[in-house]
């Protein structure tokens, strides 16, 4: 399976969030705040990441879920950058490649204090069969990235 009740293999939320662009980027680009807004509650702690600034950086966080024998590290790879309207990565083990899903946050203002935030979760280049196989996809619900973007309002 691995898709969503629609067929898809990715899935969006979004939410109007009444903060400039700028202020959320800040937030979204610093590692150390990612705990703060993951509605998935898998995310612990960043590994003494530096902010984001550029496609190309990575940053590690420590992550914890029983389904993947509690606690463990993923290496984030951005794959997205454009200063306070895009960012965005893909996950994968330390030291290694990405896994092929990718999370990214998209940022349109409304007005100079209102953002519309754009979450999206996409698995669609995964290859990895054994994993494929598992039929874990989509592994965070449309509920828990809604709760991401709540969070994230709460926080400017």
């Amino acid at each position: 399976m691995n898709e969503t009740a629609h067929g898809e293999k990715k899935q969006t939320v979004t939410r109007t969030i009444e903060a400039p662009a700028k202020d959320i980027f800040r937030i979204l680009t610093l590692p150390a705040r990612h705990q703060e807004f993951d509605g998935s509650d898998m995310v612990r702690a960043d590994e003494k990441s530096q902010r984001i600034q550029q496609v190309g950086d990575t940053f590690v966080m420590n992550m914890h879920a029983e389904s993947q024998g509690g606690d463990y590290q993923r290496e984030n790879h951005v794959v997205a950058y454009d200063e306070n309207k895009l960012v965005g990565w893909k996950p994968g083990p330390v030291g290694g490649e990405p896994g092929g899903w990718q999370w990214v946050y998209q940022l349109e203002p409304v007005d100079q204090d209102t953002t519309e935030v754009s979450l999206t979760y996409d698995w669609s280049q995964v290859t990895d069969q054994e994993l494929l196989a598992k039929n874990i996809f989509p592994a965070i619900s449309s509920d828990q990235m809604d709760q991401s973007l709540a969070r994230l309002q709460s926080l400017v």
